[in-house]
């Protein structure tokens, strides 16, 4: 079989899966476009902004993406080409695309709140703080590491750099021309969208090269450290439709664009498959050691297949730009479907290399990457090199998406874990007044101050370099994210009298292979990284705690259903 024929056959199962159990979803939850979404009935033009389904599947589907897509499939490919292939399958359709379509539609149906809110009321306060203090650590996490990984791309390759900060620029005249300007949104597309690709022939002209100006390597990533760390503080206080609607929404035709030439150079060139479909149980991963394939595969695959940092994505920030529940399914389910087919396509990318040429170069996935689909390219007559630069700056937009996307939501968890216990009666009102706060919390609370300690914290750990050293750990927390959001997905199905049982088992699973993950690390680093260690037991103990809660609300629930046949908790 060829890459390409292996490649239309994994999309034509993601195409159908989309329509069969995306609408058996869309049947299990009910979605009816009559009932008005919290864009229009807590409106405030900030962060409640009805948004075309267009525009906002665009900044959904390049936040989630990231590099993970590409990145995941690439490490867990040195297990051979067949389990990684089955995982994001399997994963994806009824795992990930089922995890974040859920977490979207539960938020919307409760005012566009995020998920750890929606788990105050399923499981309590003390399930919430617990829930927000893991998502807020692996949040700065998540800003750390990008920053790290995008300073040092731009100080690098200084192209990249030059063609993020002309996105960045553009963002604010196209909203302008649009929201101001009397354009509609087509035409003002006929115009950016062109020069959205320009940029990356300017990029290339006129590369903006710090070291040219005395700097080493080192002291440019410095500077680039300090200006990220400006631009996602500006980005996650200015209203989404000035800055971060516009930029993922001109940034995504980059990544549908890298995801066309990607399907058309596959289906030109048909590649062969030179790669063993498997390797063992065992293999010498990209950082040299040896890895059992379980836990590792769920580990390694997060967001091709199911990643827990989706839910606070669409519970975050997606919910609340929602402008009809018929938009649920293409934006929840299809935006993870669509980021599956990109993981095959990864994976279809190293299929062809040569054995002893993967396992050099599958050490860099996203050069991995772009090296596959850019040979492919030259049976399209495009230069290798330039299907090279074009992919790698692909790459980097979407990656600045997720750095914003994540610093807003850091924003608003950090907000959200100093508001008092939340009072049901009130809260259940979409007209409810917020909560007088004392004195203290207001200032703690205030947008820039949280802003401003999320990206503080973020850049304090990216320029200490100890936010690398933590990349294994976060990978199992990703999935450890994932699994308690399925705990959430099960309540809320169970206490709707629905089809529990669809979340339940993906939640035991990514619990377990997250947990069991999460083991194997504290064992590996056990008496070396203190940092590694520590991390390990806190994830490990935080997430019994909210196993051990999840079960006891079961058991109430069931409880109070044979006794007096009403739950005790009532859902939207």
């Amino acid at each position: 079989m060829s890459g390409s024929l292996l490649f239309c056959i994994c999309l034509a199962y993601f195409v159908a899966a989309y329509f069969i159990y995306g609408g058996f979803l869309k049947r299990v939850f009910a979605i009816d476009p009559k009932r008005p979404t919290p864009a229009h009935t807590n409106y405030d033009g900030i962060d409640y902004v009805p948004t075309p389904r267009m525009v906002l599947f665009g900044h959904h589907f390049a936040s989630i993406a990231g590099p993970g897509p590409i990145v995941g499939p690439i490490m867990a490919a040195y297990f051979g080409w067949l389990p990684a292939l089955i995982w994001i399958l399997i994963g994806c359709v009824f795992v990930g695309a089922f995890h974040d379509f859920a977490a979207l539609t539960i938020s919307v149906r409760n005012q566009g709140k995020s998920i750890s809110s929606i788990m105050e009321r399923l499981m309590g306060f003390a399930g919430r703080q617990i829930f927000l203090i893991f998502c807020i650590a692996c949040l700065i996490l998540i800003v750390a590491i990008f920053t790290l990984l995008i300073a040092g791309m731009f100080a690098s390759i200084p192209a990249v750099a030059t063609a993020s900060l002309t996105f960045i620029a553009m963002a604010p005249i196209f909203a302008l021309c649009t929201l101001k300007g009397g354009m509609s949104l087509r035409n003002s597309s006929f115009i950016f969208v062109p020069l959205v690709f320009l940029t990356v022939a300017f990029g290339n002209a006129c590369p903006l090269d710090l070291t040219s100006f005395g700097l080493s390597a080192q002291g440019a990533t410095y500077i680039w450290i300090a200006v990220l760390a400006i631009y996602i503080f500006a980005a996650s206080v200015v209203p989404v439709q000035w800055l971060l609607q516009p930029r993922d929404y001109l940034n995504s035709f980059l990544l549908y664009g890298m995801l066309l030439l990607g399907f058309v150079s596959i289906l030109a060139y048909n590649p062969d498959i030179k790669m063993s479909s498997f390797n063992g149980m065992e293999a010498i991963t990209a950082d040299g050691n040896l890895t059992a394939l379980v836990p590792a595969l769920f580990i390694f695959i997060a967001c091709g297949a199911c990643s827990g940092f989706h839910a606070l994505v669409a519970s975050g920030t997606t919910s609340k730009q929602i402008n009809s529940e018929k938009d649920l399914v293409p934006i929840g389910y299809g935006g993870m479907i669509v980021e599956g087919i990109l993981g095959v396509m990864a994976l279809v990318a190293v299929m062809a290399m040569d054995p002893s040429v993967f396992m050099e170069l599958g050490k860099n996935q996203p050069m991995a990457f772009a090296t596959g689909i850019a040979s492919f390219s030259t049976a399209l007559g495009i230069p290798e090199v330039y299907s090279k630069i074009f992919i790698s700056l692909a790459i980097s937009a979407f990656m600045m998406t997720s750095l914003d996307t994540a610093t807003r939501l850091g924003r608003f968890l950090w907000q959200e874990v100093f508001m008092p216990k939340r009072k049901q009666a009130a809260d259940d009102s979409a007209t409810a007044a917020a909560p007088v706060l004392a004195p203290w919390r207001r200032t703690i609370t205030n947008t820039f101050v949280a802003a401003l300690i999320i990206v503080g914290a973020s850049m304090l750990m990216a320029l200490s370099g100890s936010a690398a050293s933590i990349w294994p750990i976060f990978g199992a927390s990703n999935q450890l994210m994932a699994a308690l959001t399925f705990l959430a997905i099960t309540l809320y199905l169970l206490m709707k009298e629905s089809k529990w049982y669809i979340a339940f088992f993906p939640m035991l699973f990514m619990l377990v292979m997250s947990l069991w993950g999460i083991v194997q690390i504290v064992q590996q680093q056990w008496g070396g990284n203190l940092v590694l260690v520590c991390s390990g037991l806190f994830l490990l103990v935080m997430a019994l705690l909210m196993v051990a809660v999840g079960i006891a609300i079961i058991a109430q629930h069931l409880r109070l259903r044979r006794t007096t046949g009403v739950s005790h908790v009532q859902l939207n």
